[in-house]
């Protein structure tokens, strides 16, 4: 392991790694049985669901533990699987469950065409240092407001209708996502889940203090052992999981091309594609870069082949029978507990192929208010890049901010990303042309980038 994973030169042990590992699984394993609800729509079979969605997980993070040495966990993404269960919705969907995956397929293609031919690799090396780091903390931001919705201390209602039509004057062609903000300090009589989650908070807070290695593993267990007289860690859990997955009726293999030559299905691939390319881009640089990984010699070149894993994880997943694969923000927790090479990744992916025979009932029983702290606990520590930001300089600092208050606030890392780029290329490429000697110069890949984002508002904005 030490001469693979090179742990000494990343300045870690086999024991950091595997907790980190172990961390990253437990704050990721909420998709393991989430994903199957959300797609049980499009009459894929559930427990297909729940063993694709296993399988695909660890091979796929395998092959960036293996393959890159990254310590960044991989699974079905969140909004795109609800995206795919709208298009392949078993009444009145546009494709079948089987034609969706068939282009999910193509979109990985053209992910992994876009890699090969280095377009990816030249955006990390186009992208200023300022948005790298307001990244960083917008996916702090971002896995913070995913831990307070989770553990109940706060709430977010989508809205719909003419509540949304309202806010965003009538149906204009650019739009965000808009949802009702419920924030206060829950009723911790009543809402037991928001009481467990802030004693798990302050465990895992009190823990990460006194710099206790494997804090936020730490903190998982112990709150979910204190929800059980609490009412909130439901064991019964534990027995209603089978150890002997069904291996009957799976989706392995079952893509259907007889729509490709359809107008539909390329606009699906096309969504695909342009969601996945700033969601998994953002993550990929913001935990990346968290972990330091971005500023070794050998950086933009593992973080290629990052990009290559991670795109082909998308055609992969499709094949095994379950929604793009993409990587998770989540492996911040990981990293956070020290995880730095894909020893902790090969540890999660390991993890995620157990749970299809050994894990599944104990991973049931830990609830959303165990690993909620842990989530907030990253965001706290990821704000720490916010102080690399030239906020002196208007046309680094807004840019700076709208990639950071646009990722929770549309509940959108792409949001975040795209607002960036655009508004980073609109001030200092007026900057540039007025003052030839402004020491900030814009990428001329950021210009093609920061087209391809304004087409995804105006085209895609609706999807």
């Amino acid at each position: 392991m030490e001469r693979y994973f090179k742990l000494g030169e990343f300045g870690t042990n086999p024991r950091t790694e595997i907790i980190a590992g172990i961390t990253t699984f437990v704050t990721m394993a909420y998709i393991l049985f989430l994903n199957p609800v959300i797609l049980k729509g499009t009459g894929m079979p559930e427990n297909a669901v729940f063993i694709a969605t296993a399988l695909g997980a660890g091979i796929v993070t395998l092959m960036m533990g293996l393959f890159v040495n990254f310590p960044v966990g991989l699974a079905p993404g969140m909004g795109l699987n609800a995206y795919f269960a709208v298009v392949a919705a078993s009444q009145g969907g546009a494709l079948t469950w089987q034609q969706a995956l068939a282009a999910v397929f193509v979109s990985g293609l053209i992910f992994i065409l876009l890699t090969v031919t280095g377009f990816r690799q030249l955006l990390v090396r186009a992208l200023p240092d300022s948005l790298k780091f307001a990244i960083t903390v917008g996916i702090g931001l971002f896995i913070t407001l995913i831990g307070l919705k989770l553990g109940q201390v706060m709430g977010m209602t989508f809205l719909s209708g003419p509540s949304t039509e309202a806010i965003k004057g009538g149906a204009p062609a650019v739009n965000l996502l808009f949802f009702e903000w419920n924030i206060g300090i829950a009723n911790f009589v009543d809402n037991k889940v928001a009481a467990l989650t802030m004693i798990g908070l302050l465990i895992a807070g009190v823990l990460t203090t006194l710099r206790i290695r494997g804090a936020l593993l730490i903190g998982i267990v112990l709150t979910t052992l204190i929800g059980i007289p609490m009412g909130v860690t439901d064991v019964s859990k534990f027995g209603s999981m089978s150890f002997v997955p069904d291996f009957s009726n799976l989706t392995l293999g079952q893509l259907d091309f007889g729509q490709i030559a359809s107008g539909v299905f390329w606009e699906i691939v096309i969504i695909f594609v342009f969601v996945t390319l700033f969601d998994s881009f953002g993550t990929l640089v913001g935990t990346a870069n968290r972990a330091g990984l971005l500023n070794r010699p050998d950086g933009e070149k593992r973080l290629g082949r990052a990009m290559f894993v991670d795109g082909s994880g998308v055609s992969i997943g499709a094949l095994i029978g379950v929604t793009p694969m993409t990587a998770y923000i989540e492996s911040a927790a990981g990293i956070e507990s020290g995880g730095r090479t894909g020893l902790t990744a090969v540890t999660t992916g390991v993890l995620f192929l157990l749970s299809i025979f050994l894990l599944a009932p104990f991973v049931a029983i830990i609830p959303d208010a165990a690993t909620s702290p842990a989530l907030i606990i990253v965001g706290v520590l990821m704000m720490g890049s916010v102080r690399n930001i030239d906020w002196d300089d208007f046309g680094i600092a807004m840019p700076a901010f709208l990639t950071i208050a646009l990722m929770p606030f549309t509940y959108s890392i792409a949001n975040g990303v795209s607002a960036g780029i655009i508004s980073f290329v609109i001030l200092n490429g007026v900057r540039n042309l007025v003052d030839k000697n402004a020491k900030v110069k814009v990428h001329w890949l950021m210009y093609v980038i920061a087209v391809l984002a304004l087409a995804r508002y105006i085209f895609l904005a609706g999807e």
